[in-house]
């Protein structure tokens, strides 16, 4: 069998390629799932094609029935290439929407699978961070827009921007002199304390 046979590849446009787009541009809205096998995602990519062509399969109807491709082709070949291409990363960013609302938290699960992903995956967040370390020494930074943490499947990382000082209260005293940030390896943390706002020795 030729997969590159015209027929072919228009069935494969049109039931893969919607639902791999989808799939791509949710992973890029969340972290990422873990390697699956490829078998599997295209039997996913074909199930999100489907359902990409099952909203507005009634317009699509309409339009083969009134025979647009006669009266408008360049309408006609707009319209598909938005529902290929455009329409599947439109669905997916209002699904995204609709599982991270708080109103519906109960009812549908949140996209982001761990904490870690959750307080990370917050834009325009800054926090001072407390670290306390498995043998119970306490690290202190800022987490800002030069910060970096990682996002699943890969290792939990941290990357503080800022190094504070900690006073013996467990108060954030001043950055340290000439810091370049600090990273953190989780394997190493015990827990992890946030804190809102610009800290002066509270």
């Amino acid at each position: 069998m030729n997969v590159w046979e015209s027929d072919k590849l228009i069935l494969f446009i049109l039931f893969v390629i919607p639902g791999f787009i989808a799939m791509k541009f949710y992973s890029m809205l969340v972290a990422p799932d873990a390697y699956r096998d490829s078998s599997k995602q295209l039997v996913d990519a074909i199930a999100y094609s489907c359902f990409n062509y099952a909203i507005p399969f009634p317009i699509i109807l309409y339009f083969e029935k009134i025979k647009l491709i006669d009266s408008s082709p360049n309408g006609y070949i707009f319209f598909y290439f938005f529902l290929i291409l455009i329409f599947p990363i439109v669905l997916t960013y209002i699904w995204h929407k609709i599982r991270s609302c708080p109103r519906l938290r109960q009812k549908v699960t949140h996209p982001a699978g761990k904490p870690w992903d959750f307080i990370f995956s917050k834009q325009n967040k800054t926090y001072f961070i407390k670290v306390t370390l498995k043998d119970g020494k306490v690290v202190g930074g800022f987490y800002g827009e030069n910060s970096f943490s990682s996002s699943s499947p890969n290792p939990e990382q941290l990357f503080l921007e800022q190094t504070w000082i900690i006073s013996d209260k467990g108060k954030f005293e001043r950055p340290k002199n000439d810091s370049a940030g600090i990273i953190i390896l989780t394997n190493e943390v015990s827990h992890i304390e946030f804190r809102h706002g610009v800290i002066n020795g509270k």
